[in-house]
């Protein structure tokens, strides 16, 4: 039940009879005559479970961007006056989600509420409730009712702006817009004619003794390879460091920078593995073959959290174990945080590198470096002091990382993602796949 602001003017219109007649029972009587038109206007108000709602599925959205929830409400009694308020949590961003109606008998309406989304995952709808008023306008019945309902929200993938000019660097590097080059690792594409410039040991001399002409082999990158993402969920990804748009988690800015690398590598014809997890394993998809590779991955990277938790690197080193034995690129998307890689992930490394090429890519926070700057006051000197010990610390570690044959990409959030795919495109230039 809810009563409206006409029930306030109502009793304030009492004043009347009071000044007509000033006596407690003039009072009593005009308060119980507003008390027993409220009842009866919502004993006459329609019951709104009466009222037939429906939603229309929500498909799946990045993060940043926008999507509408429409509400289908029918009245199939008689002619009613609602508020309706379809409701999600807060997350949703849900604005404008209060809707007056005026519906006849049989009528129905679309209602639609903007939703702008503030984290990733499913974020899912509360209810409708609806406020159903009296002929009067005094009175109203209310009542939440569940309507299910739904939105996926995925990784934002602000890197993609950067595919453009990878893919070109690709397309260079498959000779569908340059010549093919000769080079360690790479496949044989085809023979052509000999022309100025060529390397002399590309010269195949079988067919060129059966031509007219000299013969060269041409060679490509090589194709169908293996890359393997780690995603680290452990508690040191959920530190927020700057990024293009404030602070962001620095999560968010690893699975920004595999995506960018699988679009690519996908395109150049590698097969993608993904893997999440910090204690235990929390996503493993296998992605070869797939056409939209960039979509499977950020459906499974949606639900994925920061868990407040060391990483298992020995577990998640068993899980890319899991995946074939087969020479893969690895990429560790997890901080070069000295502590945790020194204590899990040193032991597991030489079993890793063995068999696989590996790439650790990291975060880094630009403010460490500008706190270790500052020298303004006494507090700053001190600050630097601890900013330029940990600085210290990681230089050390990338450099021990990097002893044990592992390549470390470390740079800040917006540039991670461009910085890793150009690594990969050397290595594949280079045939170190």
């Amino acid at each position: 039940m809810a009563i409206t602001w006409r029930v306030a003017l109502l009793t304030l219109a009492g004043v009347v009879p009071v000044v007509l007649r000033p006596a407690a029972s003039t009072a009593a009587v005009w308060i119980l005559l507003v008390t027993l038109l409220v009842l009866a206007d919502v004993f006459l108000a329609t019951k709104p479970t009466a009222l037939q709602i429906g939603r229309k599925p929500l498909g799946g959205i990045r993060l940043g961007d926008s999507t509408t929830s429409e509400l289908v409400v029918r009245s199939p009694a008689r002619r009613i006056r609602a508020l309706v308020r379809d409701a999600w949590q807060p997350t949703a961003g849900a604005t404008g989600n209060r809707h007056r109606i005026r519906l006849g008998r049989g009528d129905s309406t679309r209602l639609r509420t903007p939703l702008r989304p503030r984290r990733r995952g499913d974020l899912r709808a509360l209810g409708v409730t609806v406020r159903v008023y009296g002929p009067l306008g005094l009175g109203a019945r209310q009542r939440t009712i569940p309507v299910e309902g739904s939105v996926r929200v995925l990784p934002a993938f602000e890197s993609r702006k950067h595919l453009p000019s990878r893919l070109q660097r690709l397309r260079e590097l498959d000779g569908r817009a340059a010549v093919r080059v000769r080079g360690q690792g790479t496949e044989f594409d085809s023979l052509r004619e000999y022309v100025r410039g060529d390397d002399v040991r590309s010269i195949d001399w079988r067919t060129t003794a059966r031509s007219r002409t000299v013969v060269v082999r041409t060679w490509q990158p090589e194709r169908d390879r293996r890359v393997v993402l780690v995603l680290d969920t452990s508690r040191t990804s959920a530190a927020r460091v700057e990024g293009a748009g404030g602070g962001v988690p620095r999560l968010d800015s690893a699975m920004d920078a595999g995506l960018l690398l699988a679009a690519i590598a996908s395109r150049a014809g590698d097969r993608i593995d993904f893997v999440a997890g910090d204690l235990r394993v929390r996503s493993r998809v296998r992605l070869a073959g797939q056409r939209d590779v960039t979509q499977r991955l950020q459906e499974a990277m949606a639900d994925l959290e920061p868990v407040i938790a060391e990483a298992d690197w020995s577990t998640l080193a068993g899980a890319v174990a899991g995946l074939g034995r087969h020479r893969a690129l690895v990429v560790l998307l997890t901080p070069l945080d000295p502590h945790a890689i020194e204590e899990s992930l040193l032991p597991v490394l030489p079993v890793l590198t063995q068999h696989h090429r590996v790439v650790l890519a990291s975060v880094r926070d630009p403010e460490l470096e500008a706190t270790a700057a500052a020298r303004d006051t006494l507090e700053d000197v001190y600050a630097a002091a601890a900013a330029e010990q940990t600085l210290r610390r990681r230089e050390h570690t990338a450099a021990m990382l990097r002893t044990l044959g592992v390549d470390i990409v470390d740079a800040d959030a917006e540039s991670l993602p461009p910085a890793l795919a150009d690594h990969y495109l050397q290595l594949k230039a280079t045939g170190q796949l």
